[in-house]
């Protein structure tokens, strides 16, 4: 029904969780699915899969990025993808996810 993109970052203390949040919040933030009123779908009923990509995917607590979407069944994937941007001087590099989401209905 809709794949919508967003990117998000933390730019100081590595925090993949607060980047991978962020850049969920940017896609839905440009997102719209006026549609579901059209057809009288409960939003409940979408399916929402996100996928989340960075430098390094065991340091993202995917069950915070699922909490964080307001409607569906929700399912979230954690891949390697994103960019780290590095401080050699501070050890302090700037973490930046992508986010993909795509919600799907089933529909008789």
């Amino acid at each position: 029904m809709i794949l919508e993109l967003g990117a998000g970052n933390d730019l100081h203390g590595g925090d993949y969780t607060k980047a991978a949040l962020r850049a969920v919040q940017d896609a839905l933030h440009h997102s719209s699915l006026s549609m579901l009123r059209a057809l009288q779908v409960d939003p409940k009923a979408m399916l929402v899969d996100v996928t989340i990509g960075v430098q390094q995917p065991g340091q993202v607590d995917a069950e915070r990025v699922r909490a964080s979407l307001p409607h569906g069944k929700v399912t979230v994937q954690v891949v390697k993808g994103g960019l780290d941007v590095p401080d050699a001087e501070r050890h302090d590099p700037a973490v930046i996810a992508t986010a993909a989401i795509a919600v799907r209905l089933e529909l008789p």
